[in-house]
């Protein structure tokens, strides 16, 4: 089992930068589909002609003329809300979207209304109409194995999951370029590292490696303090070795 490398920077300097994508606009599924891009920032502060990473606190005034901060991405998010009860019939137009999106639909909504499934409907409390998919969520090498998705992508469900009937995901590597993912050992247990991180926020797997995780549900919430407990932790650790 390969152990996680040190993290590249304090993870307390995470910040998210969420826009809204228009790129629907003039196709047929603009009404019903909606695309969030989420980028992951880390506010990092530098010190001297090298630009060697230093805590907020490294310097020895606020003001440090040796110093510059600026914002580099450091990871990615999409999510789609996908409206049930407007515009054209949503299976059709997740379907038409992407490969991704009409797996999810075949497993959660009805081809002929465009509506949740019956089956799927009976799960679910009456909190929203709407359907958000979180489509992806990627972090670069250096800031993977330490749950820091997990606290990420909490964070942008919380903000987006407003007149949401469901929250769903398909856990599973995105990233493809990892050489030592190679054997089969290794890539299964990455992606039942990546189920468990999700899990953790209150996913529960429902069908054909799809989850589903209800608004209603108070494990996001509950989970949602942990996560930032833990990324305090993980800050303190990096700042004390850093100092």
């Amino acid at each position: 089992m390969t152990e996680p490398s040190p993290l590249p920077g304090d993870p307390s300097e995470l910040h998210l930068r969420i826009s809204y994508d228009d790129g629907l606009w003039d196709t047929p599924q603009a009404d019903t589909l909606g695309c969030w891009n989420v980028a992951v920032l880390h506010r990092r502060r530098a010190h001297g002609e090298h630009h060697e990473p230093v805590s907020s606190s490294g310097c020895t005034t606020a003001d440090c003329s040796s110093c510059t901060v600026e914002d580099v991405v450091v990871g990615s998010m999409m999510f789609y809300r996908v409206h049930l009860d407007r515009g054209r019939n949503a299976y059709w137009a997740m379907e038409e979207e992407s490969e991704e999106l009409y797996e999810t639909a075949q497993v959660l909504l009805d081809p002929e209304t465009g509506s949740f499934a019956d089956e799927v409907s009976e799960q679910l409390e009456y909190v929203g109409s709407a359907l958000l998919v979180m489509n992806r969520v990627t972090l670069d090498p250096p800031w993977r194995g330490h749950g820091l998705a997990a606290v990420l992508a909490c964070e942008v469900i919380t903000r987006l999951m407003a007149r949401c009937r469901a929250v769903a995901c398909s856990p599973g590597i995105t990233d493809l370029s990892s050489h030592r993912l190679t054997a089969r050992a290794e890539w299964d247990r990455v992606n039942a590292k990546i189920a468990q991180g999700w899990e953790s926020l209150g996913f529960r797997p429902y069908r054909d490696n799809v989850y589903l995780l209800s608004p209603a549900s108070q494990d996001l919430e509950e989970q949602r303090g942990a996560l930032r407990r833990h990324l305090a932790e993980l800050g303190g650790s990096w700042r004390a070795g850093a100092s």
